[in-house]
């Protein structure tokens, strides 16, 4: 699509359930499967919720077909959302490469890929040939005639939520308050949600992975640093910079100089892009952080050694923020998060120096939801934020 073409963005969610997005809601989220089970849940009478789903059907966006589960007497038939509902775009995208997905309406990744991509190209180049891509997915996969409802993309790089701007990115050149969110969705014909890659890994795994927990720190360990904050039950964003602590000062006996301009950042000493850089110094050649994770596994000494080092300054770090936000897991996500003696040593350092009561039911895992969880993230915020009655009226209106 032009670029000059139409902007779009998403509209507040509507909190109740007895709305025409609320019905689609639930059916899509699995919560109801029959027209008892919406008017039970919405508070709708009976008569509304048949005329709703009737409305819906012949709008193409629920189907209706065999028996559901009966709770005595007949069985009903089951509701689903229909193919040709729509379906969500999603990239979670890194420095050389971004994981791409079609999304059904539920969340549910329909299939994935990988795209090779620099993102020092510039924003740009980078975001047309991820949407291109994404598009080609869905045709791949039969689902090119079907309407993408929404898009959502991860940047490894801070995001302003009322903007949709990345801001002062450390590893992204060119791309400071690039509009990122106007753009894809201009390229892509479709609503765009923006949201920093760790923080979407936070969501992902806190819904397919920790849904019984209210707060939650997720770390991201790859070519950089990121956490993202569950707080509540809720993702914490601020103005954009919640969880950030690559840029947190650490001590150490030889100053590193940080992308930032500041000496000294956690992430100048312990992230993959820095661990690469001592490895190099020392002649061994590493182009991403798995192959650190390979060297780890392999038992050279030099790797080992780093990414212990790189554990007990991340832990460090980690200890204040436990201590202060006293989450009920931590979670340890990210290429890097597959070299058990830094996981070790991170867990070793947060129970060594945090107060008891802060770790007393602390649990340190590494990721469950895998290289999937921003993914599943970014499907969670379209489910809630895409899915408004406005575009569903519009598509009654259509139907009629």
């Amino acid at each position: 699509m032009d670029e000059a073409g139409p902007c779009y963005s998403f509209g507040v969610r509507n909190p109740r359930d007895d709305g025409p997005a609320g019905l689609v809601r639930l059916v899509a989220t699995g919560r109801a499967e029959s027209r008892a089970e919406l008017a039970r849940l919405s508070g709708l009478a009976p008569s509304s919720v048949s005329l709703r789903v009737e409305q819906l059907i012949a709008a193409g966006l629920f189907a209706e077909e065999g028996a559901g589960a009966s709770r005595g007497g007949r069985r009903p038939r089951r509701l689903r959302l229909s193919r040709e509902a729509g379906v969500f775009l999603a990239a979670d995208l890194g420095a050389h490469h971004a994981r791409l997905a079609v999304l059904d309406l539920a969340g549910t990744p329909i299939a994935l890929s990988e795209l090779a991509c620099d993102i020092a190209a510039g924003p740009e180049a980078t975001l047309a040939s991820v949407v291109d891509s994404m598009r080609a997915l869905a045709r791949a996969h039969g689902y090119g005639d079907v309407p993408v409802r929404g898009v959502g993309l991860g940047v490894p790089g801070p995001v302003d939520p009322a903007t949709g701007q990345v801001v002062s990115p450390s590893r992204m050149p060119g791309w400071n308050d690039f509009a990122v969110r106007d753009f894809v969705s201009a390229h892509a014909g479709a609503p765009a949600l923006v949201e920093n890659d760790a923080n979407l890994m936070a969501v992902g795994e806190h819904r397919h992975s920790w849904p019984g927990l209210d707060n939650l720190m997720v770390l991201k360990l790859g070519t950089g640093i990121g956490c993202g904050v569950i707080a509540g039950g809720r993702l914490h964003q601020g103005r954009g910079a919640a969880g950030d602590i690559s840029h947190v000062r650490i001590l150490s006996a030889a100053t590193v100089d940080c992308s930032c301009g500041h000496p000294d950042c956690l992430e100048a000493h312990a992230s993959g892009a820095a661990l690469a850089d001592a490895l190099a110094a020392q002649g061994i050649a590493v182009d991403r952080p798995s192959q650190i994770v390979e060297l780890v596994a392999d038992g050279v000494p030099q790797a080992t050694s780093l990414v212990r080092t790189a554990g007990r300054l991340i832990g460090d770090v980690l200890t204040a923020l436990v201590n202060f936000f006293n989450p009920d897991a931590l979670v340890i996500g990210g290429s890097l998060s597959n070299a058990e003696p830094l996981v070790a040593t991170v867990r070793g350092v947060i129970y060594e120096r945090c107060l008891p009561l802060a770790t007393r039911n602390l649990e340190i895992a590494t990721s469950r939801a895998g290289p999937d969880a921003s993914i599943l993230g970014a499907g969670h915020l379209l489910l809630d934020h895409a899915l408004t009655d406005t575009w569903i009226e519009d598509a009654l209106t259509s139907a009629r």
